[in-house]
């Protein structure tokens, strides 16, 4: 029914914690997939780069018929982000959630340091991110987080690698209809009206009661606000075949 889904991962999980939402949006009758990005998941021990991880998103949104609304979290919302201003044609929208900050001082600030000491200990630190993510998260969350596994090994490499990201330009780039979610609790806020105002047709939305996790926090409020997002992209799409002259109603390409 509609646009397929693309659900994009989060730093050291897998396309597993989507499994709320994949079953919300399933049950609605809808197209969903969750790939794992490189370095994460089944894909485990792979180099992560930015172009590698929007190559494993454009190859999935190419599997479910070549134009998807694209939604990322945290890590996943940077590369959702990086995807959709480099192949426009292929993302009908683009819901990138926990991300509105600049990655090359918000990943420096918060994240780099305490990857860096991570690596020191024996296990990378793998029993350390287990045991807060179930303390952290809702009954049912830590089970979806943790069933594909924590890459907490590929940690440092995509710090380094998404800090790189012009995502202000990328996002400037993507003509296409944004949603930009927060967790009101979240501190990657801090740049939010920036990235808001780069979008070319965006919405900022802010999750009562919500951290950084805002899709574990709120796993039903934010399989709606997917799926809202999924019925006005289906709608536009079925305008953008009828403004094309009646001809097929997704479209490949990157124009």
């Amino acid at each position: 029914m509609g646009v397929p889904v693309v659900l994009v991962h989060g730093l050291r999980v897998s396309g597993s914690m989507w499994r709320p939402q994949v079953e919300v949006l399933r049950a609605q009758g809808r197209t969903v997939v969750a790939p794992d990005l490189p370095g994460h998941g089944a894909r485990r021990g792979e180099a992560f780069s930015v172009g590698s991880a929007v190559d494993a998103v454009l190859a999935a949104i190419d599997g479910v018929g070549g134009r998807a609304l694209l939604v990322g979290l945290s890590l996943g919302g940077f590369v959702s982000i990086a995807a959709a201003g480099a192949a426009p044609g292929r993302v009908a929208g683009l819901v990138a959630a926990s991300c509105t900050a600049k990655p090359a001082q918000s990943l420096a600030q918060v994240y780099r340091i305490p990857s860096v000491l991570m690596d020191r200990l024996p296990d990378k630190g793998a029993a350390v991110n287990e045991r807060f993510h179930r303390l952290m998260l809702r009954e049912g969350a830590a089970e979806a987080v943790l069933g594909g596994g924590l890459a907490v090994e590929a940690a440092t490499s995509v710090i380094d690698e998404i800090s790189e990201l012009d995502a202000l330009a990328a996002l400037r780039a993507y003509p296409g209809p944004v949603w930009l979610i927060n967790g009101s609790r979240d501190h990657f806020r801090i740049h939010e009206r920036q990235f808001f105002e780069a979008c070319v047709d965006g919405r900022l939305v802010n999750v009562p009661r919500a951290g950084h996790m805002v899709s574990l926090d709120q796993p039903e409020n934010f399989a709606a606000i997917v799926a809202d997002a999924a019925d006005v992209v289906s709608v536009r799409e079925v305008r953008r075949g009828l403004d094309s002259g009646g001809g097929a109603l997704v479209e490949g390409g990157d124009g």
